[in-house]
């Protein structure tokens, strides 16, 4: 099945030419289906990649999606068209009214910043507490991870000495290794991070709220559940395409005296290689998983009925 995408979404035709079956809402609404409402906070600075990004990987999945975009009325992006955010994205304020089967919630450039002080912190909150009703289960991602533990579980994070920067192997912890989320799972994943803070192991498993899932031995916490299902937040980025750390890399090397080569990316470790593509497989499995086991199977066709 299709993805039901916003109609002249600039992703539909990068995606289209990678033979993904993505559908506009016109042709959606002929059929008589009620596709899963997915929403996607999108706090990167470069939104048409990062929908791009995500959209792909939720493509995989045999169910249709109708994907929504949503955007915070307390911040201004800068990179981005002012007519691609009018034409795509809604307010919180003009959804909070609405149910969604699942939810994303991007990473966002503030890592550094202590979270009271984001200039959209008060209103992110009310996204978070609004979710744990209104959504049946959802992913925060990077920062949003970091600032779902916070502000749902009191988790602090850290500041690293330098940036988690490359692809790193994750493992599954063997207690929880048959979980939905990793069907299909290797016993070893790759996982990209680029970061400059953290969120530590001892601090995860000191609530009894949290479930730590997956970590790893180079880049630590990996995926943490809560709520059984409700909630995954994931410190790295399964979303990231092939040339996003180069991107990174190239662009801050210069700038940055905290900016190593990222690990474990390039071939033999030489930028003037290309990336080597390891977490791609995962990826998709992840977001299918997700889908499937906690998004589909425990949503009420009712949607009204989310609490």
């Amino acid at each position: 099945m299709p993805l039901r995408l916003p109609d002249l979404l600039p992703a539909i035709d990068i995606l289209k030419r990678e033979n993904i079956f993505v559908m506009n809402s016109s042709r959606a609404h002929a059929q008589d289906i009620r596709p899963l409402r997915i929403v996607i906070l999108n706090l990167m600075p470069l939104k048409i990649t990062t929908e791009t990004d995500l959209i792909r990987l939720l493509s995989n999945t045999p169910l249709q999606l109708d994907i929504n975009f949503m955007k915070l009325k307390s911040h201004t992006p800068k990179n981005t068209p002012i007519e691609h955010m009018m034409m795509f994205y809604r307010d919180f304020e003009t959804m909070k009214q609405e149910k969604f089967d699942g939810m994303i919630i991007t990473g966002a450039p503030v890592e550094t910043m202590p979270f009271e002080q984001v200039g959209y912190w008060n209103e992110i909150s009310q996204i978070f507490e609004w979710a744990k009703t209104h959504v049946t289960s959802t992913l925060y991602i990077c920062w949003a991870a970091q600032a779902g533990l916070y502000y749902h579980y009191g988790v602090p994070k850290y500041d690293l000495p330098r940036k988690m920067f490359g692809i790193f192997p994750q493992h599954k912890l063997e207690a929880y290794a048959q979980l939905p989320i990793f069907r299909g799972f290797d016993d070893e994943f790759m996982m990209p991070h680029s970061r400059h803070t953290e969120v530590r192991r001892n601090d995860i498993l000191s609530c009894n709220k949290l479930t730590l899932i997956a970590e790893s031995e180079e880049s630590g916490v990996s995926i943490v559940m809560a709520r059984n299902g409700r909630e995954f937040f994931i410190t790295g980025h399964l979303e990231y395409a092939p040339n996003t750390l180069d991107k990174e890399y190239r662009r801050d090397k210069d700038i940055r005296d905290d900016v190593d080569l990222p690990q474990h990316y390039y071939r033999n470790d030489n930028p003037d290689n290309q990336p080597v593509v390891t977490w791609r497989a995962h990826a998709n499995l992840f977001y299918n998983n997700w889908v499937n086991y906690y998004v589909y199977q425990e949503t009420p066709y009712d949607i009204s009925k989310i609490e």
